[in-house]
């Protein structure tokens, strides 16, 4: 995989008066002599010490005076005390932000403020009521969460990582970071509706974002190429998770953890979520529920929640899991086009001879509907096995000049990097994703599992947002076959550091948060 330099801002603009107030000629440090700094209090201090210094003059700066390179953690209105101390006006929630990531949210909605927006409609419940000012804000709470998903450090590393450098800033009233069990309050209050706001109007925005920019690394034809494939995701086990999401794999729910069902539909060239559906993934513990929803309902779903999605200029191509004549019709019906490969037991009787490019006209019947479909056969060479793996697709395209087999055939291969590669990379993310390894998210309620996956599944995204940025400022490659190419999106490399980098709060000044060292502390 090529690595490709690119040149990102490193500070991003946050909200209120950080948000009107720049430096002169886009600066982001201030230097300030040393014998220019002095405390504005008659001793020290003050005598709670809560009290920055101030310039006391802005003397001409020689060679060879000592200097204070200071970076901008806020800008507040200043409050002076009796005493003379300076402190700060409001609020360190208020100055809060996720850096690059939410620089690309924001861009990509259009909003000045599209967490701050969710936050003021977030109506707070449980434990936390009310509007009086706390240690934590609505606010403060979705950018946990969204931050939390991408680490596996427990809740005072990850707060303390967002909150970073606001935290010694002497404010007006004195801050504490807040503790788990104030922060697990406010995550119950604020539920699980504001992250999946977030998420809807962030999926919406990326797909509005592929239709202004042409990202397409394959077509078919005049089509563009998108995927659909759904997964598991293991959650703690307790019985409300297990009453709520089930588990798959055993006829008795006996698998050691429950598991929630998502489906995505992505674009196969960038690997971006266009939306996403979600499910348990087998019966309730209790009988309530005698099973949970399989990829196809949730396919169902998808076509109901999101018809604007499946349009003309596009095709989607699905594993084996998904025929069925009358869903088959039901996603035709909306102009847009399919790729399917379907199970060798399923009959496929030809409906004339075979064409030029070898494919041929067949009828899939099922539930009452028969539709004719092309077929495209061919066979993959698997190293280790004696003999070659037979593929069976289907597609509404029958016309063969238009979309050859070949062309066909070769599109199919782009459901692994848009579906299978997108959600390793996605699980990549999150602790215990290997197989067998244990709990992928931490939530120990029905609602708070919700709100972590929306979170989870918003921050992938802004990850890929980010990259997508990256790709249109990076320098081609000197060298090798794509020399002096303009960088795609897919080959910005999803690895760790760039995928905590692009949430890392702008406002910090210290590195990322080690992973827990007590498993018995809370998360």
């Amino acid at each position: 995989m090529p690595f490709y330099p690119a040149v990102l801002p490193d500070v991003t603009l946050a909200g209120g008066e950080d948000a009107v107030f720049k430096l002169p000629g886009g600066a982001q440090m201030v230097a300030v002599r040393v014998q220019d700094l002095v405390s504005p209090a008659r001793r020290g201090l003050g005598k709670d010490g809560r009290s920055a210094l101030v310039a006391a003059g802005a003397g001409r700066i020689q060679s060879r005076d000592l200097v204070v390179f200071l970076k901008p953690v806020a800008v507040a209105a200043a409050v002076v005390r009796r005493n003379g101390r300076v402190q700060a006006a409001g609020h360190p929630a208020d100055h809060a932000r996720l850096g690059l990531a939410e620089e690309r949210l924001d861009a990509l909605t259009g909003r000045a403020d599209t967490i701050g927006e969710i936050a003021r409609a977030v109506t707070l419940k449980g434990k936390v009521k009310g509007k009086a000012r706390r240690a934590m804000t609505a606010g403060l709470a979705i950018r946990f969460v969204l931050l939390m998903t991408l680490t596996s450090a427990d809740y005072a590393e990850v707060m303390a990582a967002l909150i970073g450098d606001l935290a010694g800033v002497p404010w007006q009233r004195p801050y504490a970071l807040p503790t788990a069990t104030v922060v697990s309050a406010w995550r119950a209050a604020a539920g699980p509706e504001p992250l999946e706001r977030l998420r809807d109007m962030l999926l919406a925005a990326i797909d509005a974002e592929h239709r202004d920019h042409d990202y397409r690394a394959v077509t078919v034809g005049d089509l563009d190429v998108y995927s659909i494939d759904g997964s598991l995701t293991r959650v703690p086990d307790n019985p409300a998770n297990r009453e709520a999401f089930g588990s798959a794999g055993t006829a008795d729910d006996s698998s050691p953890y429950p598991q929630l069902r998502e489906l995505r539909l992505s674009n196969a060239s960038t690997r971006a979520t266009l939306a996403i559906t979600c499910g348990p993934s087998g019966a309730a513990a209790s009988g309530g529920r005698d099973k949970g929803e399989a990829e196809q309902k949730l396919l169902d779903k998808a076509l109901e929640d999101y018809p604007h999605l499946f349009t003309a200029g596009r095709i989607w191509i699905m594993d084996r899991n998904f025929p069925g004549a009358p869903r088959i019709k039901r996603m035709l019906t909306t102009g847009t086009h399919v790729l399917i490969r379907v199970k060798s037991d399923i009959p496929l009787p030809r409906a004339g001879g075979f064409l030029p490019d070898g494919s041929y006209l067949a009828e899939l019947s099922g539930g009452g509907v028969t539709l004719t479909v092309r077929v495209i056969e061919y066979t993959v060479t698997v190293a280790g096995r004696d003999a070659p793996e037979l593929f069976c697709l289907i597609s509404d395209l029958t016309d063969h000049a238009a979309y050859p087999a070949g062309v066909l055939a070769a599109a199919y291969h782009w459901r692994w990097i848009g579906s299978e590669t997108a959600l390793k990379e996605a699980k990549s993310a999150i602790s215990g994703a290997g197989p067998s390894t244990g709990a992928m998210l931490r939530s120990a309620s029905p609602a708070l599992i919700v709100q972590e996956h929306a979170a989870w599944v918003t921050a992938v995204e802004l990850a890929r947002a980010t990259a997508r940025t990256a790709a249109a400022i990076a320098v081609p490659a000197r060298k090798g076959p794509r020399a002096g190419q303009p960088v795609h999106p897919r080959e910005i490399v999803y690895r760790c550091p760039p995928r905590r980098h692009h949430l890392r709060p702008h406002r910090r000044g210290h590195s990322q948060p080690a992973r827990r060292a007590d498993p018995g502390e809370p998360r």
